[in-house]
C-alpha cells in the first residue's frame, strides 16, 4: 500500500471524458450521412454464438436508477463466477507449456524473473513473487516453441536468399519461404498461392495497395488496364478503423482528389450502421476498406451485408479491403466465401513473427495493380529505358524478403491448424464472454462495444471513473498483469465515444479462466485504493497537465 501510494502520488494523469467537438481533414473531404447517426439496435449486426451463455445468474439490468451498488447488492452477480466452467477448460493447459514466457514471474520490486523449472513461488526475501498474466495478445501475441525453433532452425541449417541461387541451401531457403506461401493461402482458403504476397505486416499490406492505386497522383496511367484512383472517386472506411486503416486513405484522397468518406461510430456502442453505410455508398464509390473485428470494441463488422451492399450500389468494379488483424488469428476466415478482393493481416498476432505480415489479393485485381515499390526480384525484363514487371506476388515483393520470418509465420500456421482454428474461435467466445460478464460486476467500470450476452472477440475495453488508464495499466503491471492502455491507435472511435483513451485486456487460447479471474481481482483492488484516495485527490490529479499517453 506505501508502494501504491508513492506511485499514485507521481502519475495520476488526465481526466478521461472529453467534451463534444468536430473535426476535419484540411484536404480530405468528408461526408458523414445526414440522418443516421442514431443508436442502432446493436445485437442485430452479430450472429449469436453457442458458446455465449445467458446465464440467468448475472444480473445485467441497472435500468432502475443506473447505481453501480445494483451490481454489489445481487448476491448471484457476486457469486455466479466461483462455480462457472469453461466447457473446454483443458486447451489452455494443453498449450501453455509451448509458451516458456508466460512462465515468467515478477519479484516483489516487478522485476521479471526468468522462467526456469526450479522457479519458486517465494523470492528470497521470503515475499511471494506474482505470476505473469499476459492479457495484451492483440497488441501481440507469444511466440510457441515451434515457432522459436523453425526461426533458429532456419538460421543455423538453411540460411540463404531465395530465388537467386543454384545452390542446395539456396533451394532449401526458397523451398521453405514458398512453402510458408502454401500455407497462408489454405490457411485462408485463397483460390491460388499467387493471390498470397508477404508483406513486413497489415500496415504495409494497407499502404501496398493505396499507394499503388494512386501512384499516378489521379492521372490515368500508361497502361490502361491498371487500376487508379481520381479526382470525384470515393473512398469509404469507418470511424472506429485503426489508424492504419485511416491515414493510407486520407494520403490517397490528398494525392488523387478522390472524395474521403465515413461511416460514424454509434455513439452509444461504437457499432457498424448499416443503414449510415448503405446511404454513403454511390455510384462514385471505387474503394471500400473496413475492419473485420473491431481492436477496441471487439465487435465483429457484417461483412457479407457489406459486400452485398456494395456489390449492388457501388461503381461497378468497386473494390473492397478487409483489415483482418483481429480475426484471422481468433476464427476461421474463408477469403473466397468473403468475397472481398483484399485482405490484411499480422503475422505477430497470430503466434508468428514480429515483422511479417501478408497482403491476400484475388489474383487478377493484383495483377491489375502497378508495382508498390521497384527493385530485384519484382522485375520481368529491365532496360535502361524501361522496364516490365513479374506477375503477382513477385511483382510486390522487391528485394531479398523477410524469409525467415515468412517460414516462421508458416510455423505459426501449422501450430494453429494441429489445435484447430474453430476449436481456438469456440473456446475464445466463451472466454471473452465470461471476461465481459465479470468486467459489468467491477463498480465503476464501463466496458465498450457490444453489451452482455452478444458474441464478441476475445477482448474487452474499458473506462473507470477513479483512475486513468495509463495509470491502471501501471498498477495491474506491478502485480504482474499485462493489459494494454492508450488509444489503441483509433483516436476518431474514442473521440465519437467521449474519450480519450481506455484500458484493454484482450485474450488469446493460451489464457485460463484463472488469468481473468486474477485480473479482475488485482482491478477491484486497484479501483478500491484509488477510492479511498478520496474525490478531492483524484481531481487534483487529473488535472495535472504534464501526463503523457500512452499509444
Amino acid at each position: 500500500a506505501v508502494a501504491a501510494a508513492a506511485i499514485a502520488s507521481t502519475i495520476l494523469g488526465n481526466p478521461l471524458q472529453l467534451g463534444s467537438s468536430s473535426s476535419s481533414l484540411s484536404v480530405v473531404a468528408f461526408c458523414p450521412p445526414s440522418h443516421h447517426h442514431h443508436h442502432r439496435n446493436y445485437a442485430s449486426t452479430f450472429l449469436k454464438s453457442s458458446a455465449v451463455s445467458e446465464s440467468p445468474s448475472v444480473s445485467t439490468d441497472n435500468s432502475d436508477d443506473g447505481d453501480d451498488s445494483d451490481k454489489t447488492n445481487n448476491i448471484n452477480s457476486k457469486s455466479w463466477w466461483k462455480d462457472f466452467q469453461l466447457k473446454d477448460s483443458t486447451l489452455a493447459p494443453s498449450v501453455i507449456k509451448d509458451f516458456p514466457i508466460l512462465a515468467t514471474s515478477f519479484d516483489a520490486d516487478g522485476k521479471i524473473i526468468s522462467p526456469t523449472p526450479s522457479s519458486d513461488a517465494d523470492g528470497a526475501d521470503g515475499k511471494q513473487n506474482k505470476r505473469l498474466v499476459y492479457l495484451d495478445s492483440a497488441a501481440t501475441s507469444q511466440k510457441p516453441n515451434a515457432v522459436t525453433s523453425a526461426l533458429t532452425a532456419y538460421y543455423e541449417h538453411a540460411n540463404s536468399n531465395v530465388h537467386r541461387g543454384a545452390h542446395a541451401l539456396s533451394r532449401e531457403a526458397t523451398e521453405q519461404y514458398e512453402s510458408a506461401r502454401d500455407k497462408v493461402a489454405s490457411f485462408i482458403n485463397a483460390n491460388s498461392r499467387n493471390e498470397i504476397v508477404f508483406t513486413s505486416g497489415a500496415t504495409e499490406a494497407i499502404n501496398l495497395v493505396a499507394t499503388a492505386l494512386s501512384n499516378t497522383c489521379g492521372q490515368p496511367p500508361k497502361n490502361a488496364r491498371d487500376l487508379y484512383l481520381t479526382k470525384g472517386d470515393e473512398i469509404i472506411i469507418t470511424e472506429s478503423e485503426h489508424h492504419s486503416n485511416i491515414v493510407p486513405w486520407q494520403m490517397v484522397a490528398e494525392r488523387t482528389g478522390a472524395v474521403l468518406k465515413y461511416v460514424p461510430a454509434c455513439s452509444a456502442t461504437g457499432g457498424f450502421d448499416l443503414d449510415a453505410f448503405t446511404e454513403l455508398i454511390t455510384p462514385n464509390t471505387k474503394f471500400v476498406s473496413v475492419q473485420h473485428v473491431s481492436n477496441v470494441l471487439g465487435s465483429i463488422n457484417p461483412v457479407d451485408e457489406i459486400v452485398e451492399i456494395v456489390r449492388a450500389k457501388a461503381a461497378p468494379g468497386a473494390k473492397i479491403m478487409l483489415d483482418a488483424c483481429q480475426s484471422v488469428p481468433h476464427m476461421g476466415v474463408d477469403v473466397q466465401k468473403l468475397n472481398v478482393d483484399f485482405i490484411a493481416a499480422s503475422g505477430h498476432k497470430m503466434c508468428g513473427p514480429t515483422g511479417i505480415g501478408f497482403l491476400y489479393g484475388k489474383e487478377s485485381v493484383l495483377n491489375s495493380l502497378p508495382p508498390y515499390k521497384g527493385g530485384g526480384e519484382m522485375i520481368d525484363e529491365v532496360y535502361m529505358d524501361h522496364s516490365t514487371y513479374a506477375p503477382a506476388p513477385a511483382r510486390f515483393e522487391a528485394g531479398t524478403p523477410a524469409i525467415a520470418q515468412a517460414i516462421g509465420l508458416g510455423a505459426a500456421i501449422d501450430y494453429l491448424n494441429k489445435i484447430g482454428i474453430e476449436r481456438i474461435h469456440d473456446y475464445e467466445v466463451e472466454l471473452a464472454d465470461y471476461l465481459r460478464r465479470r468486467l459489468e460486476d467491477v463498480k465503476g467500470v464501463t466496458v465498450l462495444g457490444p453489451p452482455v450476452g452478444t458474441e464478441r472477440a476475445a477482448l474487452c475495453a474499458f473506462v473507470t471513473e477513479a483512475v486513468h488508464p495509463s495509470d491502471l495499466g501501471t498498477f495491474l503491471d506491478v502485480e504482474g498483469v499485462a493489459i494494454r492502455a492508450g488509444h489503441h491507435c483509433c483516436q476518431p472511435l474514442h473521440r465519437a465515444l467521449g474519450y480519450s483513451h481506455s484500458a484493454r485486456a484482450s485474450l488469446y487460447f493460451y489464457n485460463t479462466k484463472e488469468d481473468v479471474d486474477d485480473f479482475i481481482a488485482v482491478l477491484e483492488d486497484t479501483l478500491k485504493f484509488f477510492g479511498s484516495l478520496g474525490s478531492d485527490a483524484i481531481e487534483e490529479a487529473d488535472s495535472d497537465d504534464n501526463f503523457v499517453p500512452l499509444f
